[in-house]
């Protein structure tokens, strides 16, 4: 994963928001304007339109305007870096419940063999 630390830092960050990862979900059924997904939210829309600021940031998603009309849909792809992340950290801890596993069997047989 070509990601440098401060990338990987932004896109948890940006994720690390309930407001923000329920503007993902509703994005993953399509792209929708500000004033669909600002709909749910009990806040004013300069905040909420930080939060879709902090998404595109991270790369997460992307906006464009037609007339007065925002729209903002999720970049393909975006995830790919959080889900490597996530299965090299997975694929580490694994290995290492794997060895405790394996030590505390071979230390349980000696105990067994010693008795």
């Amino acid at each position: 994963m070509n990601l440098s630390p401060g990338q990987l830092d932004t896109l948890f960050q940006a994720l690390g928001d309930p407001t923000r990862r329920a503007i993902l979900e509703r994005l993953a059924r399509g792209p929708a304007t500000v004033t669909e997904l600002a709909g749910p939210f009990d806040m004013a829309l300069p905040s909420f339109l930080g939060h879709v600021r902090r998404l595109e940031g991270a790369g997460l998603v992307e906006t464009s305007k037609q007339g007065r009309t925002r729209t903002v849909k999720l970049v393909p792809g975006a995830f790919t870096p959080v889900r490597s992340w996530l299965d090299e950290q997975r694929a580490l801890w694994e290995g290492r419940l794997d060895r405790l596993d394996d030590y505390l069997t071979r230390l349980m047989k000696e105990r067994a063999d010693g008795s």
